[in-house]
């Protein structure tokens, strides 16, 4: 017996549930690539990509996922044997590393750990011991969707600055952009790059990047840099060449259309509306630890980000909530991944996501903690809506 019907909701961090608006304004006829339907669709987009990154710097599309974006990054900025230090808060940064050791640069990692996040004055520190200014670039994300922390990027550019050391500091924001404040300019951040797939609605398979002035004196020196992600290339007079080729134009469509959402909402209400649902799971993730079996994998709550949380489990098979939620109720969760492969689950609140959707997926949680047998505390959706009552006022 089950009490799922129709398609599964996924709460899962990606990719996320997508609206039927995006979804809709894919169907439809591909454009003349040549046309100027197309350009002003390109520009459009370009401008609104600066303005989520908020730079006044440039911005690039891919055809590609998170992890392309990555490699456009390090190879339009980096040269073979260049140093990059990684700083560690779960398992991104040092998948972005990887990627970084893979194509020829000499990657050290600024130890961390899963459950907490950067420390900004340990960066501080080990850039100050670097005196030859031997690190040309430092890599880091704003949250970690494996861990589900939540960097504070702004002093990390300020102390960045304060150690007085030239790197390009470079910002991974796939889970982030669109969900929370991210201020490239302000926060002294030279790079950054995300994906279409969570916060922004849109379907896996669009990267971007934006680069100001500091990356594009390091572009001109690069030697890693290769047809397809090169910025001088996408650069060139033929519109076709932003693209190294025939344009995506229906995932540019459903971009078009989830940006615009994003207008109708006010980004700063989007922002809002994450922190109250981000916050909701955390009250009913409080409530259920009392059994002494769910917590919270970040142990600082100031680090917990407000597009993902990770639920730790102990004495229990985090597979069987999973399995539960999934095949009796049609709500998809996150597995745990890396270092907390069995050890977790995740519940992800970012992109189009809303109230209903937060307090169902909550309340199935529950359903499966109680139908399994697993100890936890009473009531974490009604903490959850109790949390939205009192903060979303009539």
């Amino acid at each position: 017996m089950t009490v799922r019907a129709g398609r599964e909701f996924l709460a899962i961090p990606g990719p996320t549930t997508m609206p039927d608006q995006v979804l809709q304004a894919m169907h439809r006829p591909a454009l003349d690539i040549y046309s100027a339907e197309m350009f002003e669709l390109t520009d459009s987009l370009l401008r609104d990509l600066s303005k989520l990154f908020a730079t006044m710097g440039k911005s690039y599309i891919y055809i590609a996922n998170g992890h392309g974006a990555w490699e456009a990054t390090l190879s339009n900025v980096l040269s073979r044997g260049d140093k990059v230090l990684v700083l560690e808060s779960g398992r991104f940064a040092i998948g972005w590393g990887q990627a970084a050791a893979a194509m020829g640069a000499d990657v050290e990692v600024l130890k961390g750990d899963w459950r907490r996040a950067i420390r900004p004055a340990e960066v501080e520190e080990r850039l100050r011991r670097d005196k030859e200014h031997k690190i040309k670039a430092i890599l880091a994300v704003q949250v970690d969707t494996a861990s589900g922390a939540y960097n504070d990027i702004e002093a990390i550019g300020k102390a960045i600055k304060a150690a007085g050391h030239p790197a390009l500091f470079m910002v991974d924001t796939v889970a982030s952009l669109g969900c929370m404040p991210f201020e490239m300019d302000k926060w002294y951040v030279d790079v950054a790059m995300s994906g279409s797939q969570k916060g922004l609605m849109t379907p896996p398979g669009l990267g971007f990047v934006a680069a100001n002035d500091r990356a594009w004196d390091a572009h001109k020196k690069a030697d890693l840099r290769t047809p397809y992600w090169d910025w001088t290339e996408r650069e060139g007079s033929e519109h076709y060449r932003k693209y190294a080729g025939t344009a995506p134009v229906h995932l540019l469509f459903a971009l078009r259309e989830a940006i615009n959402m994003l207008h109708a909402e006010g980004l700063e209400n989007a922002f809002e509306r994450h922190r109250l649902l981000g916050e909701a799971v955390r009250r009913a993730v409080a409530v259920w630890g009392e059994g002494q079996v769910l917590g919270f994998n970040i142990t600082e709550p100031a680090e917990r980000s407000n597009t993902v949380t990770t639920v730790t489990v102990k004495g229990a098979d985090p597979a069987a909530i999973q399995r539960y939620a999934k095949e009796k109720c049609g709500v998809v969760l996150g597995t745990g991944i890396g270092d907390l492969q069995g050890q977790a689950f995740r519940i992800a609140h970012m992109g189009h996501v809303n109230a209903p959707m937060i307090l169902g997926t909550l309340g199935v949680v529950e359903v499966a903690l109680t139908a399994l047998n697993i100890p936890h505390g009473k009531a974490g959706a009604d903490a959850a809506i109790q949390w939205l009552g009192e903060n979303v006022k009539a």
